[in-house]
């Protein structure tokens, strides 16, 4: 429990986490696995590199998307964040998820992803947890996401249900 609550109590802005990339901001330290090792830290700047966020995608067995449209898609995300190990002076993404919203009423995530070396061990929970406080600290209180069958049970954990009030939703797709 102690974990969780570091998580949530230290302010982004105290974390002296070593940084490979000065242009990282909003860093926060999320914690280590295990205890010794490398810290693990979470960034809301956008300005990835797109390349390197495709290795991540690749990694879990990710379909590859345009770069031209995943840039574009990051720039008019509501919220983008990433998760890093930082290896001395060097960094590697780890995670990524990124969140769409109308900035009042509604938010939607998508893309949540996990290296499979960090799979099983909080990671993915902490991310999305990082995530769901700046969509909350904006006063926005529903939240959506799309998921994949073999990770329902994930979010299930996280507090999300299926179809809330038997609300189905609908899809339309070019031919």
């Amino acid at each position: 429990m102690v974990f969780w609550k570091s998580l949530f109590n230290v302010a982004e802005s105290n974390s002296a986490a070593p940084q490979a990339n000065s242009a990282m901001v909003s860093i926060q330290t999320v914690g280590f696995d295990p205890p010794g090792k490398n810290p693990i830290v979470l960034s809301l700047n956008r300005d990835l590199d797109l390349y390197e966020l495709e290795e991540l995608c690749d990694a879990v067995g990710w379909a590859r998307r345009p770069l031209r449209k995943l840039r574009k898609a990051l720039q008019n995300s509501f919220l983008v964040v990433s998760m890093w190990e930082i290896r001395g002076k060097t960094r590697r993404m780890i995670g990524f998820a990124r969140a769409t919203s109308d900035g009042a009423f509604n938010a939607t995530i998508w893309d949540v992803v996990v290296h499979p070396d960090f799979q099983g061990k909080k990671m993915g929970k902490a991310l999305m947890k990082y995530l769901i406080k700046k969509i909350r600290s904006e006063d926005i209180s529903n939240i959506t996401l799309f998921a994949d069958s073999h990770v329902v049970g994930f979010y299930d954990g996280m507090g999300f249900v299926e179809d809330p009030e038997g609300i189905k939703g609908m899809f339309w797709y070019p031919d």
